[in-house]
């Protein structure tokens, strides 16, 4: 993949957005600027990238300003030489991000991975973040024997060698994290060709391990969200979600004293992707209330 030009494996229709691109710390970031209006900072999870927003920008960009960044190694973007692929160097890349294009008043819609790494871009630079949405993430160290077990089972050897070879996340988890619709081959496609080889699949293969591993980063998470609590916050919820269930839910509901909370009946894991016009919907009216 060439780093600073789209490849052509982009369906224009299915993705019909400007690429952009900037260079930040060593790493080569492709992001989506579209819209005008109110910033919204979409970030993303394993093993996704902006693609997963493209409906919900599509709805919104006529009423905001839409930017969606690819994480280092996620998407069309490249990592820097020695980049280790932990989530606490991808909040560095993150925040770099955000200086470099000087993003302000942000509303941050965070998701998986992109909950944590994104919450702590907004515990380091506050004054740029006014709001949050939250949808089907968590933000403290894992604290339940099935979560460890997926940790260490999806961390270990066997399941990196799963995942670096055989795109698992990919192949077996986007389409689990899908509840009320299938995904189309070309969406499929899309995402494979995202982390097209092994190389490209690290990043994908040391997320799982680092629930457990990145348990001190996820701790300071925890530790700065009453930093945060004050603003407002909207969580879009996916209730069959296979990773993050009522107890994460609840427990959001508890940090943010001003929250709203938007319940996607059967959405799965990839709500905003399971559910596109609801997950917008549901900004949209917040947003106007």
């Amino acid at each position: 993949m060439t780093a600073t030009l789209r490849p052509e494996w982009v369906d224009d229709e299915l993705y019909p957005f400007t690429s952009r691109f900037v260079d930040v710390g060593g790493h080569t970031l492709h992001y989506l600027d579209e819209g005008t209006g109110p910033t919204l900072l979409f970030v993303h999870g394993n093993p996704t990238w902006s693609f997963l927003y493209r409906d919900v920008i599509a709805d919104l960009r006529s009423d905001f300003r839409c930017v969606a960044v690819d994480l280092p190694s996620f998407g069309l973007s490249s990592a820097a030489p020695g980049f280790s692929y932990l989530p606490d160097e991808h909040a560095a890349a993150l925040a770099a991000f955000v200086e470099e294009l000087d993003l302000r008043e942000i509303t941050l819609v965070c998701h998986d991975w992109g909950g944590p790494i994104g919450l702590t871009v907004a515990a380091g630079q506050p004054d740029r973040f006014t709001r949050f949405v939250i949808a089907n993430t968590a933000g403290w160290p894992a604290d339940d024997l099935s979560t460890w077990l997926v940790s260490h089972a999806m961390g270990g050897p066997i399941g990196r060698l799963l995942i670096q070879r055989f795109n698992l996340f990919v192949n077996a988890m986007i389409p689990a994290g899908h509840r009320l619709r299938k995904p189309s081959d070309d969406e499929m496609a899309h995402y494979r060709n995202a982390l097209d080889t092994r190389e490209r699949r690290t990043a994908s293969a040391v997320f799982p391990r680092a629930i457990t591993g990145s348990s001190d980063f996820l701790a300071a998470v925890e530790a700065s969200l009453p930093g945060l609590s004050d603003r407002p916050a909207l969580i879009v919820w996916g209730d069959a979600d296979i990773a993050f269930g009522d107890k994460a839910l609840r427990r959001w509901e508890q940090v943010f004293d001003d929250h709203s909370t938007t319940i996607v009946a059967g959405g799965g894991h990839f709500v905003q992707s399971d559910a596109p016009e609801q997950f917008s919907r549901a900004i949209r009216d917040w947003a106007r209330a």
